[in-house]
């Protein structure tokens, strides 16, 4: 009974589970996108007549459902990768209708239902972030996910790269001696994947392995501190301008015509604009400091503003222009990702500089 009540309050996290959740994000960002994409293309058509009429979400259901019993019927890892990408289009397609059930009038284009999507789209994201954050290991989380991994000997599929992971495992747990048990069963499995019998499968091509090269060469051929750093300025300053300038214009457009578009929510959208404004001066602050050579500041500052816009301003931008957004918010993505990247390859460096010769 202690053994029971110790598995349940001690869960184990599933090997390469930040891929799989990866999968699903972008998978659940292209339904998303992609379905409303095609609607506006194609005039919004819907499959049925009269009485009947087959929705999306019904689609998305069916995909989520096939995504449950896959990992359900099916041991073989790579399952889990094809249910993750199921999963995320299935929620992709069931959310993109949830205008339809929060609204009296079955109202698909209902403003609200497009901050909800973003917002569950953040959650997922943040999720996805403490998922990535280090573990604690121990002996039990070690040999779960040794076991895990053994099915590639069934599946005649163990490269050389997973058997020398599997013995740094094992011999981690051997070197813990956290409980007998473990300890006899890591020694009896490290003994048989020591043993040269083991069949191993060639390393496959590795199309991200190879992209990731590439992209890694090319940083390092065309893409240097100083060249980054101007595209971190360029792309700072025609952020932070457009925040100032398009929400400037609305405002006097409101103040000199108002009333002739009616905004839904006034008080809300003038909130939106200010918010934008400030927005905008703090991003040509950060570029500042980025062009006068104070780089720590200048980046910090980015990035806070950069967090500020698409966790809070970005759900406001949606509900008034709804999945226009995503443009631009892709666009605020790639700058704090370029931010965060410049940050640990540069700024880190120096920091590690500094401490070695103090």
């Amino acid at each position: 009974m202690n053994r029971y009540y110790h598995a349940v309050r001690h869960p184990v996290r599933r090997p390469q589970v930040e891929t799989y959740l990866l999968l699903t994000l972008l998978s659940f960002a292209l339904s998303v996108s992609l379905t409303r994409l095609f609607l506006a293309l194609t005039g919004y058509p819907q499959v049925g007549g009269g009485v009947l009429h087959v929705s999306h979400v019904l689609w998305g259901g069916l995909l989520l459902f096939i995504a449950a019993m896959l990992p359900l019927a099916l041991a073989n890892r790579w399952v889990y990768r094809f249910a993750a990408i199921l999963a995320g289009v299935g929620i992709g397609l069931f959310i993109d209708e949830v205008g339809k059930f929060i609204t009296q009038s079955y109202d698909y284009f209902f403003p609200p239902a497009a901050p909800i999507v973003y917002a569950f789209f953040l959650i997922l994201v943040l999720i996805y972030l403490q998922i990535r954050k280090p573990r604690h290991r121990n002996s039990r989380s070690e040999l779960y996910t040794v076991l895990e991994m053994m099915e590639e000997i069934l599946d005649y599929d163990l490269e050389a790269r997973e058997q020398n992971e599997i013995k740094n495992r094992l011999t981690f747990v051997i070197d813990q001696g956290e409980s007998p048990e473990l300890t006899r069963l890591a020694e009896d499995l490290l003994d048989y994947f020591s043993e040269d019998q083991i069949t191993l499968a060639p390393s496959p091509p590795g199309r991200l392995q190879d992209l990731e090269t590439r992209l890694r060469e090319f940083e390092i051929n065309n893409l240097d501190r100083e060249r980054l750093r101007t595209l971190l300025v360029l792309g700072l300053g025609i952020l932070g301008i457009l925040s100032i300038l398009i929400p400037a214009l609305s405002l006097i457009n409101l103040t000199i015509y108002p009333g002739r578009e009616p905004v839904a929510e006034p008080y809300w959208y003038i909130t939106l604009q200010v918010v934008q404004i400030l927005t905008g001066f703090l991003l040509i602050m950060g570029t500042g400091m980025l062009i006068k050579g104070s780089e720590s500041r200048g980046l910090r500052v980015s990035y806070i503003t950069l967090l500020i816009y698409l966790t809070m301003v970005d759900l406001l931008l949606f509900y008034y222009y709804q999945f226009a957004t995503i443009l631009i918010a892709i666009f605020q993505f790639v700058l704090l990702l370029a931010v965060l990247h410049y940050r640990y390859s540069y700024l880190s460096e120096q920091n590690e500089d500094r401490q070695s010769r103090n």
